[in-house]
């Protein structure tokens, strides 16, 4: 509380360093504001809205920053920029705020829209701080999410060569299976016929023996044959696809190390925590609502707070400057005429001078020009006319 001055000592109050700043971050004119008793407290209240605004955008810009680097001289450097911004901005806001204003409808909806737009935006990053824990968790699935998407995607890429070349194996497969069951078919055959089990039931190597051994013995050979073509290709195959696959996950391993948890990553998680939590929801908001509170804090005391004499002598000390420099400009008007009207005279006086005194030195010049040309038997009247202008007219200023 202010002690009270005796009426005959007011003159003599002196501010302090903090009214002083309070003063300046509300905007108002410390030679005007001492001398208002009433409006002294008022404008430090504002001050104070504004300090704490200034220190609440600092914070938050600082720990957005602290998303993005890990370089602390960087994030605190640039937050401290910030809140020099949002400073400036509150400053400029409250500045322009004054029962005078004629138009007060559409300053206010711009004030109002820029105060909601940066309040919104700075709410960001405290939240995001309030409910770290929840949104690392969610991150943690976020990413997870986002790896089992990227592998959706690389495998789609690679969907219509990897199925053209399972489609080459199974049907190269298919064909070597085939082919040796033929050959296991005539070997058994071959295997029957010695032992009188089967065929023409003689025991030992006849002749129908011998047949189904030549016979299994081409197709084995063709089998050995189309084996050893077809691994060949089973091989190339196999290599494509198993660089398919190291493809793959080499690209989901470059993938991977571009997942972070910056802002966007966690602004991302707290809009999903909030869609999927009802009672996330409405704290959410809430909190939205308070920290927007704060930035519109001096706004808002700028209006709730009644105005006083400290408007009234800032528009009666507006008014007399401008009064004082219309005549100051009119006096040095008048000043710079008197000067141009006296030098016209005194440069008049200097011509009429000048002419006078060359008279007598022209006429002995065109006498002498005359003679000249009468001398010349040649000579026309242009050309000495051309000498007179050139050596005795003269020449019209431009």
């Amino acid at each position: 509380m202010e002690k009270t001055i005796a009426f005959s000592q007011r003159e003599n109050y002196v501010p302090t360093q903090m009214d002083e700043f309070l003063w300046w971050l509300a905007t108002a004119e410390k030679e005007i504001i001492a001398d208002c008793a009433v409006d002294r407290n008022r404008y430090k209240i504002v001050g104070m809205s504004v300090l704490a605004t200034w220190l609440f955008a600092t914070l938050a810009w600082t720990y957005f920053f602290s998303t993005m680097t890990d370089n602390p001289f960087l994030t605190i450097a640039c937050g401290l920029f910030m809140g020099f911004v949002i400073l400036t901005i509150d400053r400029a806001l409250i500045k322009g705020i004054n029962k005078f204003n004629k138009n007060k409808i559409t300053p206010l909806l711009f004030r109002g829209l820029l105060a909601l737009t940066i309040g919104t935006f700075m709410a960001q990053p405290v939240v995001l701080y309030m409910f770290d824990k929840e949104i690392k968790l969610q991150t943690s699935l976020d990413n997870e999410k986002r790896k089992q998407v990227k592998r959706q995607e690389l495998d789609a890429l690679y969907k219509d060569r990897k199925t053209e070349l399972l489609n080459q194996k199974e049907t190269i497969q298919k064909e070597l299976d085939r082919k040796y069951a033929e050959v296991s078919n005539s070997r058994e055959n071959f295997i029957k016929e010695t032992d009188g089990s089967g065929g023409s039931g003689k025991v030992g190597i006849k002749d129908i023996a011998i047949a189904k051994r030549n016979e299994y013995e081409k197709l084995d050979g063709e089998y050995k044959t189309l084996l050893t073509n077809d691994g060949q290709k089973l091989d190339d195959i196999n290599k494509e696809l198993n660089e398919m696959e190291s493809n793959i996950k080499k690209e989901e391993v470059v993938f991977t190390k571009f997942l972070n948890d910056g802002f966007l990553t966690r602004a991302e998680a707290l809009n999903n925590l909030i869609k999927a939590n009802a009672a996330l929801q409405f704290r959410y908001y809430l909190i939205i609502v308070i920290l927007m509170l704060i930035e519109l804090m001096p706004v808002i005391a700028k209006f709730m707070l009644p105005t006083g004499t400290y408007d009234e002598k800032v528009r009666l000390r507006e008014e007399m400057e401008k009064q004082i420099a219309e005549e100051n400009t009119a006096s040095e008007k008048e000043v710079k005429l008197l000067y141009n009207k006296l030098a016209k005279q005194a440069d008049t006086e200097t011509l009429h001078e000048f002419f006078e005194h060359t008279k007598e030195e022209r006429k002995e010049k065109i006498g002498k020009l005359v003679k000249q040309w009468q001398e010349e038997k040649d000579g026309s009247l242009d050309g000495y006319w051309t000498k007179v202008k050139k050596n005795v007219i003269t020449k019209q200023e431009n």
